[in-house]
């Protein structure tokens, strides 16, 4: 993928506005349609290999998982699994299996097919493991000893010490089971063709255009009621939500901020809104100077006047972020070191660090992507603001599938010394932010401590959180770390954004996931 060449992506705008309008009139003559606006086109619909909003939201209900999280919950549910064991010590799990359910091919889900799903991803000698890049499995299966087929419908599954978040990974989309039939005949292009047993299936991928997912009418859950649902990308916010007011599309994300209230006293549309299990942060590259020296991360820290960001670009729909961890997780506390707008300490921090004339630096910042808001608009915020206290932080803009490539990297010397991110929990566990994010342990591609920062201290503390089953203990655990994480200043967080969706009112029993996953099986389309 290149750069954003911005009258380019007009006449491709323009051209999908055509294209959009017309596929989902077409659609609509086969029965009920969702066609949903995304922020950027998918990176992917292989759920074992997905990293990012707009994949999964495209993909996930191609798929089930061993369990399933709940509505509006991160506790976990049966789903291919109809229930489980769990030996006194911890670390035996064994999982019974529905029978007579089928992948989207046809071939049969059974223990074969679990086991095939998730040495794939963990096993380097295995005959398809090649066949894609799986960002999560260190963190979803590092603690898994062997996996065995017990019988046809048993999986035992032994872990090399207890693991305290192991069923909620056992729900996530890393842990969905893939057809084998389906990886064996497409290989790399699995990615392209996914097959799964979920709600949905996939049938077909135009890049830049659309993804049309139908409904299966098999599905071991019972048919969804929604016969098809299209997923477009449209980059540009303020033209997803034309497109939305000219009914071209049905569901919208990422509204513009300012348009929010009207939208929301426009009796055509539903508004949907849930706090968000989100960090969007300031990510340091901790193998560079200047920021291998705490005293310029902090002196960054106190320089930007997050409240403002908030109230003046993001109109209030995030809340101030304090911690890596969002508040809607249990664990999270206030009580950590305070970085208020401060940009005289700022200027004292970096005099302090030989910097008293200030520095030159370079700051990525993606276009549009997953749980990114407002990102050019907030980059440039930052970067008037750290111009006041010396800093001058040069913007490199990059399109989503780009950026991503060039900042989840195991060198750290390719990266500049800031860039964006932003982080929506996987599982309701802090583990899932505070290990995966911010542990040494976690340097791509191992995980996504993507600045590559290390605390030694925390580092020990979070490994003893993940191995503890006493949640009591735990909590206890992370607010340490969260005191000591946010004192090293490995980021700035900004805000924790509140999820919300914009649908035509027709659309009914649609409910927002924690996880940001769009459940289209439960959802209604009135006349």
């Amino acid at each position: 993928m290149k750069l954003r060449n911005w009258s380019w992506l007009a006449i491709l705008v323009m051209l999908g506005l055509v294209v959009a309008a017309c596929s989902s009139t077409a659609a609509s003559e086969g029965g009920s349609t969702i066609v949903v606006g995304l922020q950027a086109e998918p990176v992917t619909l292989d759920a074992q290999q997905m990293s990012d909003y707009n994949s999964t939201r495209a993909g996930r209900n191609i798929f089930d998982a061993l369990l399933h999280f709940k509505d509006e919950s991160t506790d976990v549910e049966p789903a291919l699994a109809e229930s489980w064991d769990i030996s006194p010590d911890g670390r035996v799990y064994t999982f019974h299996l529905r029978q007579g359910v089928k992948f989207h091919d046809g071939t049969d889900f059974n223990a074969d097919a679990v086991v095939f799903s998730y040495e794939r991803q963990i096993d380097p000698n295995h005959p398809y493991h090649d066949t894609g890049e799986f960002a999560y499995a260190d963190f979803t299966f590092s603690m898994v000893d062997k996996i065995e087929k017990v019988d046809d419908f048993t999986v035992r599954i032994s872990l090399k010490e207890p693991f305290a978040p192991f069923l909620a990974n056992m729900a996530m989309h890393s842990a969905t089971i893939v057809s084998p039939t389906a990886v064996e005949k497409y290989g790399r292009d699995f990615s392209k063709n996914p097959v799964g047993t979920g709600p949905f299936k996939f049938v077909s991928w135009t890049p830049g255009v659309e993804i049309v997912l139908e409904k299966n009418p098999d599905y071991w859950g019972g048919a969804p009621s929604v016969d098809k649902v299209i997923y477009r990308p449209i980059i540009d916010d303020q033209a997803r939500l034309n497109e939305l007011e000219a009914g071209s599309v049905d569901f919208i994300v990422n509204i513009p901020p300012d348009d929010l209230a009207r939208l929301k006293a426009d009796t055509r549309f539903t508004t949907v809104e849930q706090p968000g299990m989100h960090t969007w942060y300031v990510v340091f590259n901790c193998q560079k100077a200047p920021f291998d020296d705490v005293r310029v991360r902090q002196a960054v820290n106190y320089a930007i006047d997050r409240q403002a960001i908030i109230e003046g670009i993001l109109q209030n729909t995030g809340t101030l972020a304090n911690s890596p961890l969002p508040p809607v997780l249990w664990s999270y506390t206030f009580d950590v070191q305070s970085y208020e707008f401060n940009q005289e300490k700022a200027k004292q921090l970096l005099a302090e660090a030989g910097y008293p004339d200030g520095l030159s630096i370079n700051f990525w910042v993606p276009t549009s992507g997953s749980g990114m808001q407002q990102p050019v608009a907030m980059g440039q915020a930052i970067q008037a603001d750290l111009k006041k206290v010396g800093v001058d932080a040069k913007i490199e803009t990059f399109e989503w599938g780009t950026y991503l490539d060039k900042t989840i990297v195991e060198d750290a010397q390719t990266l500049p010394e800031i860039f964006q991110m932003s982080w929506v929990g996987d599982n309701g566990d802090p583990d899932n932010f505070l290990y995966i994010l911010l542990s040494g342990d976690q340097y791509p591609p191992n995980g996504f401590n993507l600045g590559h920062c290390k605390d030694d201290a925390v580092d020990k503390i979070l490994r003893e959180a993940r191995t503890t089953l006493d949640q009591a203990k735990r909590t206890e655990l992370y607010v340490q770390a969260q005191k000591m994480l946010v004192e090293d200043a490995f980021w700035v967080p900004i805000d924790h954004e509140t999820q919300i969706v914009v649908m035509k009112n027709s659309i009914k029993n649609f409910k927002l996931h924690p996880t940001g996953d769009f459940r289209f099986r439960d959802v209604l389309v009135e006349p």
